[in-house]
């Protein structure tokens, strides 16, 4: 069957698709995410506001149940989800949201902790609030356009008449499709002295308007901390930031925080930090709790734990890490008066603004001076019955049709034969005849004024200057957000900043287990060790300091010192947290300065002088420090004093020592180091000979020489008979001392 009529249309998809994209996105810029520059609201805020307006809602008026305004919002204007409008009417009352609500709610619309707790809408009551008759107040004086609504069965206001720029007052934010828009509060005052001196000088710079405006000012009384040249860069481009501070004040040795920055949950706030005392991340406080009433809407005590913490650096650290202080995204995007969106600056929005406020303020003349006409054409006609009293009645009352006996009697027009058909008998008194003389005189100097202001440019301007200034009278208000520019950048604390710096003595076991104990005046031998292991090493220093150690293959290794176990425990095992190589033992540990010089050897012979900088790593399989010969080990770390007169003193297991000045010995930075005592090579790799331990020893020391149950204490004059050169062979000790077990100095 042939298909003669072709009842559709055939396009690309391609087509299509970018069509219906580029709709709904225009859709979503002007009709949803964007507000306009004439009363800073978005289409939705709009229709709430025009809806409570003709349901009566005003500020005086008393409150009625929100789904009643939903509903017409819904039903008349709106035809969308009745949870999105209720959350944008919510927005519009809560008083830490908007810096001027709009609307006066009762009941619970939400609190700072949570914005989103408000109850639902059969629980709730609302009417606007006294900022939104500067909405409303001018909307039936002709003075914007009316558009049909969704089903065409009404008309709605395409924009709002306002009287002051909402836009920049209470600000916006909101995502549209590609593009978005953050406009930060302002205050009234601020903004009205700004557009007042726009007026006055049409040329002025964004400097200019910021000796009025000098920063944003948000609902909450936290400080800007952002300097005036990144304000004005932002407000000249369009774009950028503002950062704000949360306010605290001493009390007792406690710190009362009592403002939070814009749109900060102080039950967040209290969560963030709680969350670093349970880290361990902030020793220096003992408590935290919230105080805040009705009395006192912001109050968070944090309490230090003493009287020396830095409280002035602890806040920087919270600052630094907290919503107690905030970055606030500034992008002065919205629709102009040419209905397109675009970015602008300051000076733009109030340049554009004002032009719709004198757009406004003309329209509404211009309405008054037509109603002035047709009241002033009325009076004209109810006077001319006035003087000709008599016969008006007898035409009344004698004529089929007085009104076109009117009309053809006195010239009269058909508007005003019906005013004086209208009239009342009572009306006919002499009395109204004078009241009606005195209206019409009235009338006509209120005309000659109105048409005084539309042929003058500079008296329109100089209207809208008074009507603005007797705006900041009546609802001016101070600003609430401070500005101090000179605070310090806020600053988190490091590592090395929370440690607390104490004296600890690390305690090593034969077998590898670490542990830590507070002061330096425990003896580590007499702590108690597992089964089968005993004490190793021990070293003094600080929490601060740095922690170092030393396996049998040469390899070092590094552990922040306040992060061992305590030693009223047996400690950890150091493989827990390292990876040494298989078969590797700890045989040196040391905590100190990362200047500190150390003797390292192996038991081939060979070592050399080093630095504990070089030993650092943060690789737990350890760095390469000394680099030991097959079949040998890494003998203890020795840490050398800053004495100039040292002696090494080196020996074998064989009973052979060498004694020899420090200054013999290379400094590296790692390696195998140089020779320090020869053993034969065919010895070492026998096992028959190898370098037992290696010892420096000064003035005020002695060595002493483990031999079995034997010992032998040797001072520094005993020492000078094996006074030789570095890498020779050595003498042999005393009879008895012929197999050494250890080395020791005291």
């Amino acid at each position: 069957m042939e298909n003669d009529t072709q009842d559709y249309e055939s396009i690309p998809l391609r087509t299509y698709t970018e069509r219906a994209y580029l709709d709904y996105s225009m859709y979503v810029i002007n009709d949803r995410a964007l507000p306009h520059i004439s009363d800073g609201l978005k289409p939705v805020q709009r229709r709430i506001i025009y809806a409570m307006g003709e349901l009566g809602l005003n500020s005086t008026a008393k409150f009625m149940k929100s789904t009643r305004t939903v509903g017409d919002v819904l039903g008349k204007f709106h035809p969308h989800g009745d949870s999105a409008c209720y959350e944008a009417m919510v927005l519009m009352a809560q008083s830490f949201s908007f810096r001027y609500p709009l609307i006066d709610g009762q009941g619970n619309w939400g609190s700072p902790d949570d914005p989103k707790s408000f109850a639902a809408m059969r629980y709730t009551e609302a009417r606007l609030s006294r900022y939104a008759d500067l909405l409303l107040g001018e909307a039936r004086q002709g003075t914007v356009d009316e558009v049909p609504n969704f089903d065409a069965s009404m008309q709605e206001p395409k924009l709002l008449p306002a009287e002051v720029p909402f836009v920049l007052l209470n600000g916006a934010s909101g995502i549209a499709v590609g593009m978005a828009t953050d406009i930060p509060p302002h205050n009234i005052n601020e903004v009205i002295s700004a557009c007042v001196h726009v007026l006055e000088r049409p040329k002025a710079t964004v400097a200019d308007v910021m000796t009025h405006i000098k920063a944003p000012d948000f609902p909450s009384e936290a400080t800007i901390v952002t300097s005036p040249e990144e304000i004005r860069q932002a407000y000249e481009t369009g774009r950028g930031s503002v950062k704000t501070r949360a306010r605290y004040v001493i009390e007792n040795g406690e710190i009362i925080v009592t403002a939070l920055p814009y749109q900060s949950s102080p039950a967040k706030v209290l969560e963030q930090i709680a969350q670093q005392m349970h880290l361990k991340k902030l020793p220096m406080l003992t408590d935290l709790r919230d105080e805040s009433d009705h009395e006192n809407p912001t109050r968070l005590v944090l309490v230090p734990r003493s009287n020396r913490v830095d409280v002035e650096r602890l806040m920087s650290h919270l600052f630094a890490t907290t919503d107690l202080e905030r970055n606030h995204r500034i992008n002065l995007n919205m629709i102009g008066l040419d209905q397109r969106p675009r970015t602008k600056s300051l000076v733009e929005i109030i340049g554009e603004w004002l032009q719709y406020r004198q757009d406004t303020v003309t329209r509404r003349l211009e309405f008054r001076l037509e109603k002035i006409n047709d009241r002033l054409h009325v009076l004209e006609g109810l006077l001319i019955a006035y003087l000709n009293l008599d016969e008006v009645i007898r035409i009344i009352r004698e004529e089929d049709r007085p009104r076109d006996a009117l009309m053809s009697a006195f010239n009269l027009t058909e508007r005003q034969a019906n005013a004086i058909l209208d009239l009342r008998l009572r009306q006919l008194a002499k009395l109204e005849e004078m009241k009606l003389r005195g209206e019409r005189d009235e009338l006509n100097s209120e005309k000659a004024d109105i048409e005084k202001i539309l042929s003058s440019k500079a008296r329109l301007k100089t209207l809208v200057k008074k009507e603005l200034l007797a705006i900041a009278e009546e609802y001016g208000d101070d600003r609430r957000t401070p500005l101090n520019a000179r605070l310090d950048e806020a600053r988190a604390y490091t590592e090395a900043d929370l440690l607390i710096n104490e004296p600890i003595t690390v305690v090593l076991s034969e077998k590898g287990w670490v542990r830590a104990a507070k002061g330096h005046e425990m003896n580590p031998r007499e702590l108690s060790y597992r089964g089968g292991d005993k004490f190793a090493f021990a070293t003094r220093g600080r929490t601060s300091d740095v922690l170092v150690f030393l396996d049998s293959s040469g390899r070092s290794y590094n552990l922040p010192a306040h992060s061992l176990p305590s030693a009223r425990g047996q400690g950890e095992p150091l493989t827990g947290r390292l990876k040494p190589p298989e078969g590797a033992r700890f045989v040196g540990v040391f905590l100190g300065s990362k200047a500190q010089r150390v003797l390292v050897a192996s038991s081939a012979g060979y070592g050399f002088v080093g630095k504990v900088e070089d030993m650092v790593t943060k690789n737990r399989a350890g760095k390469a420090f000394l680099s030991v010969p097959a079949g040998g080990v890494a003998l203890p770390l020795i840490c050398l004093a800053d004495d100039a007169d040292l002696l090494v003193c080196a020996v074998t297991d064989q009973g052979r020592m060498l004694v020899f000045p420090l200054d013999e010995v290379p400094e590296l930075s790692k390696g195998k180091g140089n020779k320090l005592i020869n053993v034969p090579a065919a010895a070492f790799k026998s096992g028959e000979e190898r370098v037992l331990g290696v010892q420096v020893v000064s003035d005020r020391n002695e060595l002493l020489v483990y031999a079995g149950q034997r010992h032998l204490r040797m001072k520094r004059k005993d020492l000078e008979s094996y006074i030789g050169e570095r890498a020779r062979r050595g003498r042999k000790l005393p009879r008895g001392f012929q197999r050494v077990d250890a080395l020791e100095v005291e």
